[in-house]
C-alpha cells in the first residue's frame, strides 16, 4: 500500500480503528490539489493502485492536520513550474 512511516500509519488506523468517512485527503491531480474524503481517494485510485499514496499533499481529520508534505515546486512541464509557497 504505502512506504511504512507516518502516512502508512495515519492510513492504517483511519481504515481499521476509526471511522474514515472523517479523514479528508488532499491529494495532486494534474497539478491541482483536490479534497476528497478516505473512502473516495481508496475507491478512485483502484485502492492505490492508479494513484499511489505519493500523490497525497495532507490528511486532515476534523480540520486538524494529521499528515502533510512540502510542495515546494511542482513541475507544471518540461519548462514550466508552478511555486506553492
Amino acid at each position: 500500500m504505502t512506504k511504512k512511516g507516518k502516512l502508512s500509519q495515519i492510513l492504517s488506523k483511519a481504515l481499521y480503528n476509526d471511522i474514515p468517512e472523517l479523514y479528508i485527503v488532499g491529494y495532486l491531480d494534474f497539478n491541482e490539489v483536490k479534497e476528497i474524503t478516505l473512502p473516495e481517494f481508496i475507491k478512485i485510485s483502484e485502492n492505490f493502485e492508479t494513484s499511489p499514496a505519493t500523490r497525497i499533499v495532507y490528511i486532515k481529520k476534523e480540520n486538524v492536520a494529521l499528515y502533510s508534505k512540502s510542495l515546494r515546486k511542482i513541475t507544471k512541464g518540461p519548462d514550466e513550474s508552478i511555486d506553492k509557497e
